[in-house]
């Protein structure tokens, strides 16, 4: 599930579930982005620190696992890249690609959507009472989650003003969170790398998922 994951929280994991069980996938592959392309005008935690949030956080759940992918390819992060990386890994699986209803209104913007279409079957999850369209294709699938109403933007902003966000993000995180400081001080922490405010991270390669079967 490729996202900025800043925080990984359980939005993101109801919402694999979700689509894993409706679909039948036999794993979803949770990808951190690397240099996050369209999020220029904030600061974003470093890439390891979100991989290891993942890890944390999808480790108990043996359908869910974690690629660097993303992470270790250089320069920004664009969806196609990290979908043909998967494609070159996993030749013979089925790929879903799940992201935020929000998102799936921009994918027509997408680099190399064309290819896109051909790479994958698209999953929009949303949150209830979000109006949800699936562009007219019948590759595309949409699916209501109501976990989806926590966002990562809300967990780092309760952060900086030292409020609680357990039960939002894995006991794990939280504790990794307070462990190495991360969100405080307005959102920024040392260490980090320049990024974009998204409502719900959910965009071009922003919070989706790639999920085999």
């Amino acid at each position: 599930m490729g996202g900025t994951f800043d925080p990984i929280h359980h939005g993101h994991l109801v919402a694999a579930s979700e689509v894993a069980s409706k679909f039948n996938l036999d794993e979803v592959v949770f990808v951190p982005t690397g240099e996050p392309w369209q999020k220029s005008k904030r600061k974003v935690s470093a890439p390891e620190h979100r991989y290891l949030m993942t890890v944390i956080a999808t480790a108990s759940n043996p359908r869910f696992t974690v690629s660097r992918v993303d992470i270790e390819r250089p320069g920004p992060t664009y969806t196609i890249d990290t979908l043909r990386d998967l494609r070159r890994l996993r030749p013979e699986a089925d790929l879903y690609f799940i992201t935020g209803a929000d998102a799936m209104a921009q994918i027509v913007s997408w680099k190399d959507v064309d290819e896109l279409w051909e790479l994958a079957h698209f999953v929009g999850v949303t949150r209830p009472g979000h109006e949800l369209h699936n562009l007219g294709r019948k590759d595309v699938s949409l699916l209501e989650v109501p976990a989806m109403a926590i966002s990562s933007t809300d967990c780092r902003a309760r952060v900086a003003v030292s409020e609680p966000v357990w039960y939002l993000v894995p006991d794990g995180v939280v504790q990794y969170i307070a462990k190495y400081g991360l969100y405080r001080g307005g959102g920024t922490q040392d260490g980090a790398e320049d990024g974009s405010r998204h409502k719900d991270e959910h965009g071009e390669a922003g919070s989706a998922a790639e999920a085999v079967r």
